[in-house]
């Protein structure tokens, strides 16, 4: 790069990076009533991030490479700012905000390729612990590239179903057996998005993460159930590929996906070691139906906000208080704050319960 352009960039990514910290806080923050306060109180980094666009525009060709992930970044920000000033216009508000948030995993999917070679990029995909030096810092910078690590995606493009993106360290080594976390999306999502809920903790930890895409609408929980063959075959075939710790395969998840993460991980033949549902539904048979074999002393994670709008937090009072009586080793963890939203945050305590990191 020429000094030009370097000067642009040392002016274009710290907006950029900003708004997609303020989209995070909105989409952590979410409480349908209190929407415009929370949007208040991100302020305008739209603004700013929309005035440096025209900077990178006017880059060579050459710069292509480097130039046209910022700007797809940058304009799907924009649109997630644009859906979410417009939400309270909209007949249908609650539904605009969520669509306007679709936005923000588009924008770090573009930016993450860049994550090598930029230093505040590579630092944005890290936990604020640790982007201040350290051992995990380096060691992400000294990685060399290889085909099986970083942001992998399989049969899982946006409007496909039964596949899954992955994300693997880049400091991988095959002769280190490796955590995994299983993460499931919540209702009519899919797993390319939901990928980035938990990739700044896998990045920073040190753990191979899955994020599968279920193979109807949403996870089967309840009639017939394609969901649970479908995760052991990729759980199959990602023991094939990665060395994974056998002791920590975790099976998580949200909304939707929490409630899955109940039904198949009590199931007998769940080869998922921990458990960790998250502002899930839960009904007593649940427990119930449980073989005691399975659930006698099985590590059980339960996150739910007190605000929870969809699925109150009685039930996953009664969640605990089911499985305990039933013989699982549960740790309960409420959040005042939250409503139903994803808790990121709450990644590192499952982290830390599962002992990673």
């Amino acid at each position: 790069m020429e000094e030009r352009e370097l000067d642009d960039l040392v002016a274009f990514l710290p907006p950029l990076l900003q708004a997609l910290e303020r989209l995070g806080f909105v989409a952590r923050y979410l409480h349908p009533p209190d929407f415009e306060t929370v949007l208040a109180a991100v302020g305008q980094p739209d603004a700013e991030l929309n005035a440096q666009v025209p900077r990178l525009q006017a880059w060579p060709e050459a710069l292509e490479h480097v130039r046209a992930p910022l700007l797809a970044a940058a304009e799907a920000a924009l649109a997630a700012f644009a859906g979410l000033r417009a939400a309270p216009q909209d007949p249908d508000g609650p539904t605009a905000i969520f669509r306007a948030l679709r936005h923000l995993p588009k924008a770090q999917a573009a930016l993450y390729p860049l994550a090598r070679d930029l230093p505040p990029v590579n630092r944005y995909f890290l936990d604020p612990g640790a982007r201040e030096g350290g051992e995990r810092l380096r060691r992400l910078a000294k990685a060399e590239p290889r085909a099986d690590t970083g942001v992998l995606h399989y049969d899982n493009a946006p409007d496909s179903r039964g596949g899954f993106s992955a994300y693997v360290p880049e400091d991988y080594a095959p002769d280190v057996a490796w955590p995994l976390v299983v993460a499931l999306h919540g209702g009519s999502g899919n797993g390319g998005s939901f990928l980035w809920s938990w990739l700044r903790d896998a990045r920073t930890r040190g753990a191979i993460l899955v994020a599968p895409t279920a193979v109807g609408r949403t996870w089967a929980i309840s009639g017939p159930d394609p969901d649970t063959p479908n995760l052991h075959r990729l759980l199959g075939y990602v023991r094939g590929r990665w060395n994974i710790d056998p002791g920590r395969i975790l099976l998580t998840g949200m909304s939707d996906g929490g409630t899955f993460t109940y039904v198949s991980g009590l199931e007998q033949t769940s080869p998922f070691t921990h458990l960790a549902p998250v502002s899930a539904a839960f009904h007593p048979m649940l427990a119930s139906f449980a073989e005691p074999a399975r659930v006698t002393g099985l590590p059980i994670h339960i996150v739910h906000g007190a605000l929870d709008w969809m699925f109150p937090v009685d039930m996953a009072r009664e969640a605990a208080a089911g499985l305990s009586r039933a013989g699982a080793d549960v740790t309960y963890l409420e959040i005042e704050d939250l409503s139903h939203t994803y808790p990121r945050e709450a990644n590192a305590a499952i982290l830390d319960w599962l002992g990673v990191g």
